[in-house]
């Protein structure tokens, strides 16, 4: 499945968070992150980020597709990383 994660934590979890999520996806943006994962590794991500936020005051938002085949991208602006290498 295609996934796209966004977040929004506290500064002292960014670089934990970030650093997770390296592991499974591509990054994109500061606090975006998407690729291809597979059920399995859904629910390890899942289960990651549930250990390393406040549940209590961190979001996270994943949205989660059966492919990316119909999502339409626009870039305004800088395009922060290359996804040219991103299927």
């Amino acid at each position: 499945m295609f996934v796209i994660i966004v977040y929004d934590v506290s500064v002292e979890r960014v670089g934990k968070i970030c650093q997770f999520l390296r592991q499974y996806l591509n990054w994109v943006q500061n606090s975006v992150f998407e690729g291809d994962l597979t059920e399995s590794e859904m629910k390890q991500v899942e289960f990651g980020i549930k250990e390393i936020i406040n549940l209590e005051s961190d979001s996270v938002i994943i949205y989660s597709m059966q492919t990316e085949k119909f999502i339409n991208r626009t870039i305004v602006g800088i395009q922060k990383v290359d996804t040219s290498s991103i299927v």
